[in-house]
C-alpha cells in the first residue's frame, strides 16, 4: 500500500487515544493493574457510568460474571476490549436506519 493510498483512519485521530494507560483496581479482594489504550477505557468508563458504577467495579462484575458463566478469565484485558467492541457495535446497530 503506497503512501498516497492510504485509508487515512489514523489522521482524524486523536494519538492520545490509542496511548496505553495502567490503571490499578482490585478484583476479588486482590490489588491487579490493567493496561489499556485510551480508547478502550473511555468506552469502559462510558458503559459503567451506564451501568451506574464506577469502572473498578464495573470491571470486577464482568470478572466474575466471566468466572461464573465461563469458569474464569484467561487474559482480562483482551476479555475488556472485547466488551467494548461489543458494545460499540451494539450501540451502532441501535442507531442504525431502519
Amino acid at each position: 500500500m503506497g503512501g498516497t493510498d492510504m485509508c487515512r483512519v489514523l489522521a482524524t485521530q486523536d494519538p492520545r487515544r490509542f496511548q496505553p494507560v495502567s490503571r490499578s483496581l482490585r478484583i476479588a479482594g486482590h490489588s491487579t493493574s490493567i493496561r489499556l489504550e485510551s480508547a478502550f477505557w473511555s468506552v469502559l468508563d462510558e458503559i459503567a457510568r451506564g451501568e451506574g458504577l464506577s469502572t473498578s467495579k464495573f470491571i470486577s462484575a464482568l470478572h466474575d460474571e466471566a468466572i461464573e458463566l465461563h469458569d474464569g478469565v484467561s487474559n482480562l484485558a483482551s476479555m475488556l476490549r472485547t466488551v467494548c467492541l461489543l458494545h460499540q457495535s451494539e450501540r451502532a446497530g441501535r442507531q442504525a436506519p431502519a
